[in-house]
C-alpha cells in the first residue's frame, strides 16, 4: 500500500498551466479515458446503498466541518457543508461485496452548479483556489481512514505533495488522506475477503460522521500510528516528513507494515524544525 513518492521539488509551470484552453482541453481527454475505463476495464463496482446497517461495525470516525484554514474565506467552509450533504446522499449505505471496487468518483458523480453544489476551497499546483463542489474531499480522507482500520485494499489513492496550512486540531497522523479530482484522481479500494462491507456517513450540525460495518464478527483489529514526524528546513524552503505504520492484531499475534513514506513541501513557517542539508533531499528523492 505504499504510494509513489510525491515531487516536492519547485517546479516551473506547465504548458497547460499557461494556457487555460490547453489545460481544459488536457483535463477532459483524462476524464474521458477514465469514463471509458469505467465502461470496460471488467471490474465490478458498487452500486447498492440500502438503508440497513450492516450488524457489526469495524470502525468509527468523525472530522469537524467548519474550520478556519489559513486565510481562506469563512464562506468557503460554509458552503462545502452543503457540497458535502449533496455527496454523502451517494455514499451512505453503500454496500461493497467480496470482489467489488469501490469508487468515490462513480458514486458521487461530476459536481455541478447545476446539481446545487457551490463554490468550495480547492488546492491546485500548491495554491488555495475555490472551484465549484470543493472541499468534498473531506469525505474521501474519512473514508480512507476508515479503511486504513479494515482488510480492504487500497488500489487507487491520490495525496498532495504538499502541505498547505497549520495543524487545527489534527487528530490522525499527517499524509493519511485522499484527495480527489473528478474522475481522473479518484479514490478506489476493493474487497478481496469473503465479508461484504457498509458505509455510512452521516452529517450532524458540527461533524462529518462515519463507520464502516461488515456482516461478520471481525477476527481483527488495526491500529493506525506514525513513526519519524518531523519539520525540515532545507535552504529557505520547509518540509514535512514522517511515516504511517499499521499495527495488525488477530487471534493469532500481531505484526506491523509500513504503510506509507510523506514526505511534502510545508507552504508556512512551523513554529518547530530542524536544520538540514540538501542532502535529506536528495535521500529522500532517492
Amino acid at each position: 500500500m505504499i504510494c509513489g513518492s510525491p515531487d516536492v521539488r519547485p517546479r516551473k509551470k506547465l504548458l497547460s498551466q499557461r494556457h487555460p484552453a490547453l489545460y481544459f482541453i488536457s483535463v477532459w481527454e483524462k476524464r474521458i479515458r477514465r469514463y471509458v475505463r469505467w465502461v470496460f476495464d471488467g471490474r465490478k463496482y458498487a452500486i447498492r446503498q440500502s438503508g440497513e446497517t450492516l450488524p457489526y461495525r469495524v470502525r468509527e470516525h468523525q472530522s469537524v466541518l467548519l474550520r478556519q484554514l489559513g486565510k481562506s474565506e469563512m464562506q468557503l467552509q460554509i458552503n462545502k457543508v452543503t457540497n458535502l450533504k449533496l455527496a454523502v446522499r451517494h455514499l451512505d449505505g453503500i454496500v461493497i461485496r467480496p470482489g467489488e471496487v469501490f469508487s468515490y468518483c462513480r458514486l458521487v458523480g461530476y459536481p455541478t452548479a447545476a446539481k446545487g453544489y457551490l463554490p468550495g476551497m480547492e488546492l491546485s499546483f500548491g495554491e488555495p483556489t475555490t472551484g465549484i463542489g470543493g472541499g468534498i474531499c473531506q469525505i474521501a480522507n474519512l473514508i480512507h481512514w476508515l479503511v486504513l482500520h479494515s482488510p480492504l485494499t487500497v488500489t487507487e489513492r491520490h495525496r498532495h505533495s504538499f502541505d498547505p496550512f497549520p495543524d487545527d486540531g489534527r487528530v490522525i497522523p499527517f499524509g493519511t488522506g485522499a484527495t480527489i479530482f473528478f474522475n481522473y484522481r479518484d479514490y478506489q479500494f476493493i474487497n478481496r475477503t469473503n465479508q461484504t462491507f457498509q458505509l455510512r456517513i452521516w452529517l450532524s450540525d458540527t461533524f462529518l460522521h462515519g463507520e464502516l460495518y461488515t456482516d461478520a464478527i471481525p477476527d481483527y483489529a488495526y491500529r493506525v500510528f506514525e513513526r519519524e514526524h518531523t519539520f525540515l528546513k532545507i535552504g529557505q524552503t520547509f518540509y514535512r516528513k514522517n511515516e504511517i505504520w499499521r499495527e495488525n492484531r488477530a487471534a493469532e499475534g500481531s505484526s506491523e507494515e509500513l504503510l506509507d513514506k510523506n514526505f511534502a513541501r510545508v507552504m508556512y513557517e512551523p513554529t518547530e524544525f530542524t536544520e538540514a542539508d540538501e542532502g535529506a533531499l536528495k535521500a529522500f528523492q532517492g
